[in-house]
């Protein structure tokens, strides 16, 4: 059993607090796809929601704390070191759709670094934590990244830009170049998951471009506090600010940005 420290409690209710009202809001979807404004503008409040819960429950223990997130934006606290970084809803579309595939996401940055990190499926009750230097875990069990070393034995997760996104063109080449020497991709449509997926060594990386800081801060340190690697596809950490990333299990890093870099030279 895992001794979870003040702050990861406090991040823990607040998170499992916003996951029961999701699975309450998901409970009514399939009722609402008679059109398509209804779900949309069903989900838009579920997520509202939610956030306002989190906001409730973290502003009630760490009151000078500052906020990004994804509806309300950026919310300055007077503690200007610390700053809570919240996506209530990561995988919005799979939740309009009545697929049971999405988390809350739920980061502490203190000091532009991530301290710690919480990502939770309501529907499955999937709790991923971590906190900088302490590991990460999954519903308590110690989290390891996967040991696979060679590329073509390795399965990656990804996300695909759809309508009104750019880099289509860009980014079918590296899917063809992926395609064709690894052992499979995967698509499900939630970051903060594929992320906790390649801490929890289900995938052996994943790859994407242009998501915002909540979809992928908790990521990040549950992947790093499993012992895998993130960048940006140069190698560098500004994931956070370019919305860039790559993460893998660690043996494949060199390999896997290599392969993502030279599919765009043939």
């Amino acid at each position: 059993m895992t001794i979870r420290t003040p702050l990861m409690t406090v991040m823990v209710a607040a998170a499992q607090k916003a996951g029961r009202a999701l699975r309450r809001d998901f409970g009514e979807v399939e009722q609402l796809q008679v059109s398509r404004k209804g779900p949309a503008d069903f989900v838009s409040k579920a997520d509202t929601k939610a956030e306002e819960i989190i906001y409730e429950e973290l502003s009630k223990t760490r009151p000078n704390y500052g906020f990004v997130m994804e509806e309300r934006g950026e919310v300055e606290g007077s503690d200007i070191s610390n700053r809570w970084i919240v996506d209530p809803l990561d995988g919005t579309t799979n939740f309009l759709h009545g697929i049971p595939h999405f988390a809350i996401s739920i980061a502490l940055e203190r000091d532009r670094k991530v301290e710690a990190g919480v990502v939770y499926n309501p529907i499955t009750d999937d709790l991923f934590i971590a906190e900088r230097g302490k590991g990460a875990f999954h519903n308590d069990r110690r989290l390891r990244v996967s040991g696979r070393a060679d590329i073509a034995d390795s399965i990656f997760g990804t996300g695909i830009p759809f309508l009104g996104r750019d880099g289509h063109e860009p980014y079918i080449v590296e899917l063809q170049s992926v395609m064709a020497q690894s052992a499979g991709i995967r698509r499900f449509g939630a970051a903060a998951l594929d992320l906790a997926f390649v801490a929890a060594g289900r995938y052996d990386g994943f790859w994407e471009h242009g998501l915002s800081r909540w979809d992928i801060a908790a990521g990040i340190l549950l992947v790093r506090e499993a012992g895998g690697m993130v960048s940006d596809f140069n190698g560098r950490d500004t994931m956070l600010d370019s919305g860039d990333i790559v993460a893998t299990n660690g043996a494949l890093d060199r390999d896997f940005l290599k392969l993502l870099k030279d599919a765009h030279k043939v």
